[in-house]
């Protein structure tokens, strides 16, 4: 009997240093709350410079991770393994978040700086009221292009890019919403479209664009564009911007048949275990002079209307990437097009893209 305690301790004891050491090892890595804040966004989505400044000022110690898609991102978080106490999701994502119960409400009372958002990027429809989310970047899916590799010639149309004229001359981004709602608009559907014979019909359109496809990239896009690899390329603005600061050859548009207008927002997921830190993490970032700074970093939109006075003339005002949205009505926000059709475009785009050569 005797030993028998003795082993039932000697197991609970190494249980207890297990757990100690799994406890140490999670603080470490910024899952353990207390003096630590961990965030979880996009790669290259934040000035660096920035998170060392908060850390300096509010005593916290930032802890970084970056996801490279929506769905990679909620998935890690709804696996509940790892505590993310803010994370910036896209909005189709934070509406099927809420939808999934993986967020926390947020206290407007603990973000002041919210006053400083543009009203019309507030109380959207992937969260009324923004009791969830508050934004954090925004801006459009275009067409960047080199003007001298094209002759001279413009591009102002999504049906542009099928001319046989720019065979191999296009690089796609790899992303299955940004490639069919390009073939969905271009033929006069919207980019939310859950019809199978329109989603069928752009799929086979795509089909025909490929011999003019010279490669479907990731990031790797902006280096090619602005080397001229390629004459074309489709991308996200933030990126866009990016690629012409560095080769002012290169021109950006908006197709006038549509494309999206999207927007990145901060939330706290529900797994958060440092609240307080989380709160005062986005406060921070919605402070002006803040949020004016990150823009001029990362290249995307801010919405914050007061960071507007803090940014260079020239891009402040650079109707390109801060469009007026209000009369802009051939723009659309993504819709949250649930699991089985998101899975359709998908498929629909992984069959486009396992035609490349």
């Amino acid at each position: 009997m005797k030993r028998l305690v003795q082993g039932f301790a000697a197991v609970f004891i190494a249980a207890f240093v297990l757990m100690f050491i799994t406890h140490r090892l999670n603080e470490a890595e910024g899952y353990g709350g207390g003096k630590t804040v961990t965030v979880y966004n996009w790669g290259d989505y934040i000035d660096p410079a920035l998170i060392r400044e908060f850390e300096k000022e509010t005593g916290w110690k930032v802890i970084y991770q970056t996801f490279d898609s929506n769905e990679a991102m909620m998935a890690k978080i709804a696996q509940g393994g790892a505590t993310f106490d803010v994370a910036v999701p896209s909005d189709y994502a934070i509406s099927k978040m809420i939808e999934e119960k993986l967020l926390l409400p947020l206290d407007h009372r603990k973000l002041p700086n919210l006053q400083y958002i543009e009203p019309r990027f507030l109380n959207l429809p992937f969260d009324p009221h923004n009791r969830y989310s508050v934004p954090y970047f925004w801006g459009t899916v275009g067409i960047v292009y080199n003007r001298e590799m094209l002759g001279g010639k413009t591009i102002t149309s999504w049906n542009d890019l099928w001319n046989p004229d720019l065979r191999n001359q296009i690089l796609l981004v790899d992303g299955a919403r940004e490639v069919m709602g390009m073939a969905l608009n271009s033929l006069g559907y919207s980019l939310n479209d859950t019809n199978k014979a329109h989603l069928q019909e752009a799929k086979r359109k795509l089909d025909r664009l490929m011999p003019n496809v010279k490669a479907i990239v990731g990031d790797e896009i902006k280096l090619l564009l602005a080397n001229e690899e390629a004459a074309i390329g489709i991308v996200w603005s933030g990126d866009a911007a990016e690629i012409i600061a560095k080769n002012d050859k290169l021109d950006y548009v908006v197709p006038k048949e549509g494309s999206n207008l999207w927007f990145d927002n901060m939330v706290i997921p529900k797994t958060a275990k440092n609240i307080e830190g989380a709160h005062a993490f986005i406060n921070f970032m919605l402070d002006p002079k803040h949020a004016a700074q990150n823009a001029e970093y990362v290249g995307y939109s801010t919405p914050n209307k007061k960071a507007l006075r803090y940014l260079p003339k020239d891009i402040a005002g650079d109707r390109r990437f801060y469009p007026d949205l209000d009369s802009a009505g051939h723009l659309e926000v993504y819709e949250n097009l649930g699991k089985h059709m998101l899975a359709y475009y998908n498929e629909l785009f992984l069959q486009f893209k396992m035609q490349q050569k």
